[in-house]
């Protein structure tokens, strides 16, 4: 079977050791869509998206993510919880097993590849057990024409193989799923779980090494936006921040949603297609980009479809972490190519359920670089059990599961880069005000909207005492006044009425900021270390 609309064609799997494959090469997404269905493996919903489940995982499993440990990786990368080693005869023999396992079978192969920017494109071949896999491939990662499919030499390959489970014992897993990055033999092995983000993820963490070590180039677990004028800005943030909804705005056109790199030519690329956004308790109302995304093409994860296939975006019976994804094209306002020049601004953002972050803050570079590596936000009572009151979570990055070398390495990347090109950065609290989770409420959306739209029209006013008061506890710099944004909001400390509990509570999150900066410090020069909280508590 071949792409009906194109001229294409067929390919032998035998060179990775898969024998007497029924290879369905470079399908379309509507081939793979009916393909899916026919198989029982999923449902159209009324939208016309694929909707499918994706079985035991619904999400990824960071304790089952591995790199070989070999020449390459073992002097650079740090190794730990989050970069966990693994042999690499180990891996030929897991490797071969996969391999078996997918012989005689129907597999679906694309030729695909990352990084919009043409000096950095890194070309892959997805090996799928699944159809819907392999639509999934085709809507996250670039799409090749016809021409460039000519001659198509792939550098990486993924191996992707859902229903294989491995033996840890023999095999040297932690259990019977897992995600495998070899950079000497430059293959993603993925097998035990059906979750895509894995695919995703794989290649993003391959490039999360690429990039610094041999590119001088920062890979970025961000989102990003271009204005009319040329100028980009940048937004990081870890789950539950605002991240995807705050970079679609339809004043500016998105470059990507979620991975991009930024280069020593001080611009900026996406690595994807396409994009894949939470789906629980959507609206149109509320996203309506995203929603309107969700049509013929897109792939539904985990949600819940009534007789008449309606999506109900707020049953989370399978799963809180309900998906779509779906190729960039889906939203109208996008940046062709993906790409952006001259960086302005960068937005930290965190969802601070503390309640005592300012709302808006510009940082300095040392606090950028600290912030950047700590990768704050906060878990608030009901997301998880035993969890009673707000949290703390760091992610270093804000994208530690992806990141193979050590946390420092970006953020000095990334200093640089901030001195270099003059970019301003800021740090959003997009959590709560007049009191902790539980007290006080949720930051307006509209209010934070203004706060980022103040910015990129240069509202905010210089980097002086008549424009800014600098926090008494975190060191930050709060802007005075806001268009469109009332004065006793922007500082967190008039908001509460209460400024005993107020500072109680702020040393306490200084506290765990410097508790969980202590894993960093030796690897961290002077500037950075001084970026943090300087007060202490008694």
């Amino acid at each position: 079977m071949i792409n009906d609309n194109q001229v294409t064609k067929t390919i032998s799997l035998e060179a990775y050791g898969i024998k007497n494959a029924n290879v369905q090469y470079q399908l379309s997404p509507e081939q793979l869509h009916k393909i899916t269905i026919e198989k029982g493996l999923g449902y159209e919903a009324s939208s016309g998206a694929l909707a499918v489940n994706t079985g035991e995982f619904t999400g990824r499993s960071p304790k089952d993510r591995f790199i070989v440990k070999d020449d390459i990786t073992k002097d650079r990368v740090w190794w730990g919880d989050i970069n966990i080693p693994f042999d690499a005869d180990k891996f030929d023999i897991l490797y071969n097993k996969v391999v078996n396992y997918l012989s005689n079978k129907e597999i679906f192969v694309r030729d695909s590849y990352a990084c919009a920017d043409e000096d950095y494109k890194l070309n892959i071949r997805v090996i799928n057990e699944y159809p819907w896999s392999n639509q999934f491939a085709y809507n996250m990662f670039l799409r090749p024409t016809e021409e460039e499919l000519t001659g198509f030499d792939p550098e990486w390959t993924v191996v992707n193989a859902p229903g294989f489970m491995a033996n840890p014992e023999e095999d040297g897993t932690r259990q019977h799923n897992f995600a495998i990055l070899n950079f000497s033999k430059k293959i993603a092995l993925i097998g035990g779980t059906g979750y895509t983000g894995e695919i995703k993820k794989g290649i993003f963490s391959a490039l999360n090494f690429i990039l610094p070590v041999f590119k001088n180039t920062l890979p970025m677990h961000c989102s990003a936006n271009v204005g009319k004028e040329g100028d980009t800005a940048i937004f990081f943030g870890l789950s539950g921040t605002g991240k995807t909804t705050l970079s679609t705005d339809p004043n500016r056109s998105l470059i990507g949603d979620d991975e991009h790199g930024w280069t020593a030519g001080n611009s900026v690329f996406n690595f994807e297609g396409g994009c894949y956004a939470k789906v629980i308790n959507l609206s149109r109302d509320n996203e309506p980009e995203i929603y309107d995304a969700i049509k013929k093409g897109a792939i539904l994860e985990n949600v819940i479809l009534d007789a008449d296939g309606h999506v109900n975006f707020e049953d989370t019976s399978i799963t809180q972490n309900t998906r779509v994804s779906y190729p960039i094209e889906h939203i109208e306002n996008i940046q062709i190519p993906s790409t952006g020049e001259n960086p302005k601004n960068i937005f930290f953002l965190t969802a601070d359920a503390f309640g005592v972050l300012p709302p808006i803050s510009k940082l300095t570079p040392s606090q950028a670089a600290y912030h950047f590596i700590s990768g704050y936000t906060a878990k608030v009572a009901g997301t998880e059990a035993g969890v009673k009151e707000p949290q703390p979570s760091f992610s270093a990055c804000f994208g530690a599961p992806f990141m193979p070398l050590h946390p420092a390495k970006y953020a000095e990347m990334l200093s640089e880069k901030m001195i270099q090109s003059g970019v301003n950065v800021w740090l959003v609290n997009t959590g709560w005000t007049g009191g902790p989770y539980g007290i006080g409420t949720r930051m307006k959306l509209k209010y934070t909207r203004a706060m980022i739209n103040a910015v990129l029209n240069g509202d905010l006013g210089l980097y002086n005492y008549d424009d800014y008061h600098i926090h008494s506890v975190f060191g930050v710099a709060q802007p005075r006044e806001c268009p469109g944004v009332p004065t006793s909001v922007l500082s967190p400390r008039a908001t509460w009425n209460d400024d005993e509990n107020y500072y109680k509570t702020a040393f306490k999150l200084t506290n765990a900021f410097r508790e969980n900066f202590k894993k960093f410090e030796a690897h961290c020069n002077e500037e950075i270390r001084r970026g943090g909280p300087q007060r202490y508590a008694f």
